[in-house]
């Protein structure tokens, strides 16, 4: 199989506003491993856990728990999934503004469309059910289904398995311009996600919103 054209989005951040979930999910998390007497430290304020969306798991709890045993953290990885389910039904969380829009433009146009995500298996799954827009993409990627160790490892598996002619990477975070430019792809950081000032600096061009999306994708308009 070769595509020709292909999007490849982040989710956290990117395609969802992550922090009216992960927020609650953490701090449940802690308060569980606290009443569990796993956990006895300070709960982690709002920056520090927005902070760590983007990243694997083990830097993750590399952060926020990093005393803890591997147990302790396998532990709060099932509990945090829990929590996220559990909220996600609960109807907190949304997609930002036009992504829908977006996405069925792009995939109206016959661009293949993909998640490339850091998150734990069956999170971005969850997500796209969720909010019904599994259909506009081709496949959705992440560290814990592949169990990789960076978004460029991910990113170029996905690269390599779908023999992808060219592509663009969509993300907030320094992770997200890393991967596509150590993979060769053109980048657009969005800056409406969790990145601190001057991290999508070496983006090849920075949005502020899903409006200016399409006539940054170079193949949009040729299509």
């Amino acid at each position: 199989m070769s595509i020709q054209h292909a999007v490849i989005f982040d989710m956290d951040g990117t395609l969802l506003q992550t922090e009216s979930m992960a927020i609650p999910g953490f701090r449940r998390t802690f308060q569980d491993l606290r009443d569990r007497q796993l956990w006895d430290g300070e709960l982690p304020d709002d920056h520090a856990i927005t902070n760590t969306l983007g990243m694997v798991l083990d830097e993750i709890w590399d952060i926020l728990l990093p005393e803890a045993d591997e147990k302790t953290r396998e532990l709060a990885t099932e509990l945090l999934a829990k929590h996220e389910e559990k909220l996600l039904d609960e109807g907190v969380v949304s997609l930002y503004p036009g992504v829908v829009e977006q996405l069925t433009a792009l995939h109206e146009k016959g661009i293949a469309l993909f998640v490339a995500s850091n998150a734990m298996d069956g999170y971005v799954e969850a997500i796209c059910e969720h909010f019904n827009i599994t259909h506009l993409f081709t496949d959705l990627y992440s560290a814990g289904r592949f169990q990789t160790e960076s978004k460029v490892d991910l990113v170029a598996l996905l690269l390599k398995t779908y023999d992808i002619k060219q592509a663009v990477m969509v993300g907030d975070r320094k992770s997200d311009v890393e991967a596509g430019k150590k993979n060769h792809l053109w980048t657009i950081g969005c800056d409406f996600g969790f990145a601190d000032s001057g991290e999508l600096k070496n983006a090849d061009v920075v949005i502020q919103g899903y409006a200016e999306l399409l006539q940054q994708v170079p193949f949009y308009q040729s299509k």
